[in-house]
């Protein structure tokens, strides 16, 4: 069954995740997180791309970027994974690749989702139970989106700053959205988009993608209720508003 086309466009919020090679682990050392952040760094700058959230876990990565064009988000995964393979294999005097051959990624409709994914990516330490409190785990955007840790890497999303007009007020409307269970269904829907490369939204966000690159582009879940999405939707919204209120 031939894969399905990866869908990235320009401005548009996106979720990718790269895991090691049958999942094997890509990071070993401290030195090795050190180096793809650096290198993560660079590599945002000369592709023109914004990260929003991310998390390095010990075989796979997650990251949430807004390119401003979409041709820039291959080059940026390619150019910092060879340099990144280069390092890990020479330090750990080892060969051949590193990673998957193909990464995933889904669309994120900013929203409605774009809070949402930045939770489950920064809770996959807590989910993976290596710490109990994502202020814990170093190598996330957490301490950046919500502590306030200064950062060469995140650029807040508009989303984001829509928590508050100050800073004091948007690290704390941010840190109150982890205080709600993140549900299985919206973790569900999540994992459906990613590993499916489908973009990640309600219907009128599905409709503009598939006005946009002419074919649908549409997560349907087995076995869901049809009103599963619009009451995940609607929690979330009241959860922000309760926030912002």
């Amino acid at each position: 069954m031939p894969r399905r086309p990866r869908t990235h466009l320009d401005g548009q919020p996106l979720h990718i995740v790269q895991r090691g090679h049958n999942r094997d682990a890509c990071f070993l050392i401290e030195e090795d997180y050190q180096a793809y952040l650096e290198w993560l760094a660079e590599a945002l700058k000369t592709s023109a791309c914004q990260l929003h959230a991310y998390v390095l876990m010990t075989n796979h990565v997650h990251l949430l970027i807004t390119p401003d064009k979409a041709e820039s988000v291959p080059k940026l995964l390619i150019s910092l994974g060879r340099r990144y393979v280069q390092y890990f294999n020479r330090t750990h005097k080892r060969t051949g690749t590193l990673w998957d051959s193909r990464y995933k990624s889904s669309l994120i409709q900013a929203e409605t989702y774009l809070l949402t994914c930045m939770r489950y990516i920064e809770l996959n330490p807590v989910r993976a139970g290596m710490t109990d409190d994502p202020a814990h785990y170093r190598w996330s955007s957490y301490r950046s989106n919500g502590l306030g840790q200064a950062s060469e890497l995140v650029t807040p999303h508009p989303g984001y700053l829509e928590l508050g007009q100050t800073d004091e007020l948007r690290l704390a409307g941010y840190r109150h959205l982890f205080r709600a269970h993140l549900d299985d269904e919206a973790i569900d829907h999540i994992r459906l988009a990613f590993n499916q490369s489908l973009p990640l939204g309600d219907s009128r966000f599905h409709a503009a993608i598939t006005k946009a690159i002419g074919e649908p582009r549409e997560a349907r879940p087995r076995g869901r209720p049809k009103g599963s999405v619009k009451a995940k939707l609607a929690s979330e919204q009241n959860l922000l508003k309760f926030v912002k209120d």
